[in-house]
């Protein structure tokens, strides 16, 4: 079961929630209002900034990269919040594929997505960010556990790189990894997606066949976070490792993680 409150209407934001509700195994609940996620916040419009800088932010945690904040912006200032940039990809990993994905035509789609290439394109995107980026999300939980709540982790769409981090935050909580994937798998309700960008709007450039060929791309998918799990339990041998091992947290870190974050 997600969190009980009552979302906001954001504008210029998408994908906004906070993450309190969620259950962990040994009968505690992530609190409301300090965990929150969504996607990026250079859109944000007036009232979203007002919403937004309401929360009480401690820290506002960016995993976009260089090439996404020339495409979309920095994000809106908030006062007295501190923004922390974790780019958790290279600007350069697949910069031509994604100049395909916004103008490749339909031939092309269907080369680099079709047959099942787009979904296993993201499952290995996820294996390859839990793989890979052990120490940049080791430098967010110890934030969290030190000094940086009440947060908000977005990357663009608030799915991927903001759900990875998330779920290991949440992991790390002792949050239930089947908590975890239904919480990820909001980002898919119409009002959270992620709108497609394609250079050309006709209708021809977004056929039925062209935006199926995109869809795993900007779906929220278990598949995808059940690969980062599986890469977790290959890798460690479980969470207890990863987050040892994998992230350096010690029990006095995840204790004081927990009284922060848990209730």
């Amino acid at each position: 079961m997600t969190q009980q409150i009552q979302e906001p209407e954001l504008s210029g934001v998408r994908n906004f929630r906070d993450v309190g509700g969620l259950p962990t195994s040994d009968g505690r609940t992530v609190r409301t209002g300090r965990l929150f996620r969504s996607g990026h916040l250079a859109h944000a419009t007036e009232s979203d900034a007002e919403f937004l800088a309401s929360l009480g932010l401690h820290t506002i945690f960016d995993f976009r990269n260089v090439a996404d904040h020339a495409l979309e912006g920095p994000d809106v200032e908030l006062p007295g919040v501190r923004n922390v940039n974790i780019p958790l990809s290279d600007p350069a990993d697949g910069r031509e594929f994604w100049r395909l994905v916004r103008d490749g035509d339909l031939a092309q789609l269907r080369e680099i997505l079709g047959d099942g290439k787009a979904a296993a394109r993201m499952s290995n995107s996820y294996r390859g960010i839990i793989r890979q980026r052990t120490a940049e999300h080791s430098r967010v939980v110890h934030a969290l556990a030190e000094d940086s709540v009440p947060a908000l982790m977005h990357c663009a769409a608030g799915k991927d790189r903001a759900g990875l981090s998330i779920a290991v935050t949440l992991l790390a909580l002792g949050v239930e990894r089947e908590a975890i994937v239904a919480d990820y798998l909001e980002s898919n309700a119409p009002h959270r997606r992620y709108r497609v960008r394609r250079t050309d709007e006709s209708a021809a450039a977004r056929s039925p066949e062209v935006m199926e060929l995109l869809a795993p791309l900007f779906d929220a998918r278990a598949e995808y976070l059940v690969a980062a799990f599986d890469t977790i339990d290959e890798l460690w041998g479980g969470v207890d490792r990863y987050l040892t091992e994998g992230l350096g947290l010690t029990p006095e870190t995840l204790d004081r993680l927990r009284d922060r974050l848990l209730v």
